[in-house]
């Protein structure tokens, strides 16, 4: 199970009216993402708003994760911070839940040079007994990119490091980093938007934002390129792209878990600083599960 592949989706965590952890809400999100074919789930990360979650919060949503899952995928745990000896004390809770990998996003706002970037990933690596780690490049929220060469750097002190979630949406960085690492690291997406020529340049799966709410759909435009069904994969990924739009229109997740609120599956509560707009604000979006046939 080392080797990632497929669409892993970005997990929402709900909460309820009064934003506390909703379980109910959370176990059956995971479990309809399984049956829809899903090949791995990402609590605690970005669009899991762990930014707002207290560490033992964090503890307790990828321990419920694990447990739905009963090892049916892999889940890769959440452990990014800007400090490292919260990532360390994130990774050892992991680890603890039972989590197959870590998701390790460069330490935002603190922009680490490349010596201590590798101390990073080190320390996390070390501290979760080895787990193996997804590479977190995404520079419009960490306000530092990671290009291949400083990639390869941690790559090489760190062998831990399996796959690189490449956020950025540049197909070009996307072709470097396959000609860098070949079949060495697995390519993962982190850009709905890209997902389909991602592919065509040998991505091997993505981490997605938009398959909380069509999973099956954007499972698809993975395995139709992998079967060479061009055709069936344009109509997969033409059918996410409805609701891709409006779903960055705001800040993620907000959209997203507006769309699952609209859909009954988890109410339309965040935790300051996010917060839900005005209806309007989301016209779109709700025209979009329209066309798709969701509500």
């Amino acid at each position: 199970m080392n080797r990632l592949q497929g669409t892993l989706t970005a997990l929402v965590t709900p909460f309820d009216k009064e934003g506390a952890l909703d379980e109910d809400a959370f176990r059956s999100h995971i479990q309809r993402q399984i049956a829809a074919g899903i090949e791995g789930l990402v609590p605690c990360g970005t669009t899991g708003e762990a930014a707002t979650m207290s560490v033992a919060e964090q503890a307790q949503v990828i321990a419920w994760c694990v447990e739905e899952v009963a090892g049916r995928c892999p889940v890769v745990a959440g452990v990014g911070s800007s400090s490292t000896a919260e990532s360390v004390t994130l990774a050892k809770n992991a680890a603890a839940a039972g989590a197959s990998h870590l998701l390790l996003v460069t330490p935002p706002y603190n922009k680490p040079t490349p010596a201590g970037l590798v101390a990073h990933f080190k320390a996390v690596a070390e501290a979760s007994g080895r787990r193996p780690i997804v590479f977190y490049n995404v520079p419009g929220r960490t306000a530092f990119d990671a290009d291949e060469s400083l990639i390869a750097a941690v790559c090489d002190e760190v062998p831990e490091v399996v796959a690189i979630k490449e956020a950025t949406g540049d197909l070009e960085r996307a072709c470097r980093i396959k000609e860098r690492f070949g079949d060495r690291i697995a390519l993962l997406s982190g850009d709905d938007f890209s997902l389909l020529p991602f592919y065509s340049v040998g991505g091997d799966g993505a981490i997605s934002v938009v398959s909380n709410v069509l999973p099956k759909e954007t499972a698809a435009v993975y395995h139709e390129v992998q079967s060479q069904r061009l055709s069936r994969a344009q109509d997969a990924f033409f059918r996410t792209r409805i609701l891709t739009k409006p779903l960055f229109r705001q800040t993620n997740p907000i959209p997203v878990k507006m769309a699952l609120a609209a859909l009954g599956r988890c109410q339309p509560s965040f935790r300051l600083p996010l917060v839900a707009g005005d209806a309007v604000e989301y016209s779109e979006l709700y025209d979009a599960l329209r066309r798709l046939g969701l509500s």
